[in-house]
């Protein structure tokens, strides 16, 4: 063997540039938008908005997510501008961020919760697309668990800083309630206008050849049945996969009697950073574990946790607790069964689709996942409002459960 022949035989490391860039970069843009979902719930407090409110904004957002996906990967394969694409979707999400600090009431929050969120959907499944295509198909759950633990960290920190300054902004001199959340919305663009420049410079994603005759209907028509069959058990457990906005919001409701609203708010962002917390720490360690004995059966068992997780919210409100035991066993849960959906719902993804239809496929797997949500967290805020959180969170359970069991029927072996 040649010394150039063994220059050319190592294959690329999983954690390459490219990998390593759009985890960066993820991490910038959660600081920014993870800021505003451990925020939101108390600003809609002190504004006086009902729980049923938040599950609508949240819900429509997580929709206006899934077209925007859907759009982004029948438009890269148009277009063959990924990279653009992406860099689009990053700057939309502080411009949104900008106009929720500006809300005195709920149609500027929407507006503004919906623009973020559109550009959340259009630069995800491009993102997820380049990320896959740069490393081996064996290192997939250990690239997507990186990614997943990198962009985490944001969620980590951008809500823990967030907490910090609201306590620090609450003794301030302010002519209303909505004061210091304001200051940490405006403090959090920052970090979303480093993710666009982190993207433009850190991530290479080669040209890809513009299809102007690809046919919307053609590539979804083109899924493979599995794929089909795995999106509806997606979908059914999305159903009851709820926004994370609402288990802060249950976490406020019940700390309130006893430590008042803003007290209530910073222990609950507290709360959600311990979530982030654990999502980090379990994101890689799930994927190399997927990576030896299974995505799917790794994933069959974060379904189940996330049923655990609403049945365990619904039974807080039984159990009136505001006792840290409980609640940071919810919060410790949530984290672990987002890391496993979040790492291997792609990875799963990427098994069951050709090269030509990754793009079609995890826009679908988005906006699948996005009008699940749209009913799950407008359900659950409904459920919640006119009647109570213990019926709201249980039939969250019941859904993700019957998920779970769709998920163990889909009838293939991955």
């Amino acid at each position: 063997m040649t010394p150039a022949q063994d220059r050319e035989d190592p294959p690329p490391r999983w954690l390459n540039a490219t990998v390593a860039g759009a985890g960066i970069t993820s991490a910038l843009g959660d600081f920014c938008y993870e800021t505003t979902t451990v925020m939101l719930p108390g600003f809609l407090a002190a504004l006086g908005l009902p729980a049923s409110a938040l599950g609508t904004i949240e819900g429509l957002a997580d929709a206006v997510a899934g077209v925007a996906r859907m759009g982004a990967g029948h438009a890269a394969d148009k277009l063959g501008h990924r990279k653009a694409l992406v860099l689009a979707g990053y700057a939309l999400t502080p411009l949104g961020q900008a106009l929720i600090a500006l809300a005195a009431g709920w149609p500027l929050i929407l507006f503004g919760r919906l623009l973020s969120w559109f550009g959340k959907g259009l630069r995800g499944p491009l993102r997820d697309a380049i990320v896959v295509q740069a490393v081996q198909p064996h290192t997939k759950g250990r690239a997507f668990g990186f990614h997943r633990a990198a962009d985490t960290v944001g969620a980590v920190l951008g809500p823990l800083l967030g907490v910090a300054l609201l306590g620090w902004a609450q003794r301030l001199h302010w002519h209303g309630a909505t004061g210091p959340f304001r200051l940490v919305l405006w403090l959090s663009l920052l970090p979303g206008l480093l993710a666009v420049v982190a993207f433009a410079l850190l991530v290479r994603d080669p040209r890809q050849s513009p299809n102007p005759q690809a046919s919307f209907l053609g590539s979804l028509r083109g899924l493979p049945p599995r794929f089909r069959r795995y999106l509806g058990a997606v979908g059914l457990f999305g159903a009851g996969d709820f926004s994370a906005s609402l288990l802060i919001l249950a976490a406020t409701t019940l700390l309130t009697p006893s430590l008042g609203m803003l007290r209530a708010a910073q222990l609950a962002g507290l709360l959600y950073v311990w979530r982030n917390v654990v999502q980090v720490l379990a994101s890689y360690p799930i994927g190399w574990l997927a990576d030896r004995f299974g995505h799917l059966r790794m994933l069959r068992a974060g379904y189940a946790l996330g049923a655990a997780t609403a049945l365990l919210a619904a039974l807080a409100f039984v159990w009136q607790s505001h006792g840290m035991a409980v609640l940071g066993t919810l919060f410790l849960l949530s984290g672990l069964y987002v890391a496993v959906e979040e790492a291997l719902e792609p990875t799963l993804s990427a098994e069951m689709l050709s090269t030509q239809g990754l793009l079609t496929g995890y826009a679908a797997l988005g906006t699948v996942n996005a009008v699940a949500r749209l009913v799950s967290s407008s359900v659950v805020g409904l459920v919640w409002t006119l009647v109570s959180p213990v019926p709201a969170f249980g039939l969250a359970a019941l859904l993700m459960a019957l998920g779970t069991l769709a998920l163990l029927r889909t009838g293939f072996r991955a």
